[in-house]
């Protein structure tokens, strides 16, 4: 999984994100490949509504990565 902070922009009448070239090529990416987004929006609430606000957690970093994970990509 890679993680990376992008501007939404305006495309036409649509919106779009721009994926950085060195992610294209460390991902072997080329035009037409379908990809999988995953949006996290910390100002919905969304997260903190999960997994908490990590505040007086007695998680480590990793574990909650790890239930991230799990969440997103386990059937």
């Amino acid at each position: 999984m890679v993680q990376m902070n992008v501007k939404l922009r305006r495309w036409g009448n649509s919106m779009g994100v721009i994926i950085p070239k060195e992610i294209i090529a460390a991902e072997k990416m080329k035009e037409g490949d379908e990809i999988e987004l995953v949006l996290l929006r910390d100002s919905t609430g969304l997260f903190n509504s999960l997994w908490g606000s990590g505040k007086g957690t007695k998680k480590s970093a990793q574990q909650i990565k790890d239930e991230l994970r799990r969440e997103l990509y386990d059937d």
